[in-house]
């Protein structure tokens, strides 16, 4: 009980900072993705930078509404005494995931470090919907436990963005790569990090019947 306290405790404070990091860079610090668009050379598609930064305020915007939500779900006190709230908020993060993903296809074709990288996100997009979509088809067969390991495993996704940049960041600035290559690379090692973590957590807090995280 009191290490998955400690395990609820760290994923709660780094989803509340990413959310707040995400929401403040975004839409304050740079609204204009000035830095990150910065990276973007010899795109063979032109940007139409207003469609595009719509886009990504409502890709953020989802981003975070998933990551808060789902959240939410895994308190073991929401599950036990608010189910229907429990079964709502689960659609409405599987409704956000959707959104994030078709966002996310929009912009898949202008990612930084071209084909190679659009490839990798269109193949991020996919697995996240079919592990989320996993989740839900558990739950509606009573599966409660299988239930909760794809839903660690789908909420592992809402991290894409914070490990890619990790990732880029690690090759870029540690070992002096160019930002496309370095950005590349975090898009795939962030596809491998997204499949192994969240086995090693599920191992972590065991396959017992306490479905939930303690809150």
């Amino acid at each position: 009980m009191k290490k998955r306290n400690t395990l609820y405790g760290l994923l709660a404070s780094a989803s509340v900072l990413f959310i707040l990091y995400a929401l403040l860079k975004n839409y304050m610090i740079d609204p204009e993705a000035t830095f990150f668009l910065s990276h973007k050379t010899g795109l063979k598609r032109e940007l139409n930078l207003p469609v595009w930064l719509n886009v990504m305020y409502v890709h953020v915007a989802f981003a975070c509404i998933a990551m808060a939500s789902g959240l939410v779900n895994f308190s073991k006190w929401i599950f036990e005494k608010k189910r229907r709230f429990h079964r709502i908020n689960g659609y409405v993060y599987i409704v956000s995931v959707l959104v994030v993903v078709l966002t996310s296809g929009y912009m898949a074709p202008y990612a930084t470090g071209g084909k190679i990288s659009s490839m990798g996100f269109n193949a991020l997009n996919i697995l996240w919907l079919i592990i989320t979509i996993t989740a839900l088809v558990q739950i509606r067969r009573k599966r409660i436990i299988r239930h909760r390991n794809w839903m660690i495993r789908s909420y592992a996704f809402c991290f894409t963005n914070l490990l890619i940049h990790l990732i880029t960041s690690l090759f870029h600035q540690g070992f002096g790569l160019v930002y496309a290559t370095s950005y590349t690379i975090g898009v795939y090692g962030s596809i491998a990090l997204l499949l192994v973590i969240p086995s090693i957590f599920i191992q972590t807090i065991g396959q017992s019947k306490d479905v939930s995280f303690p809150s």
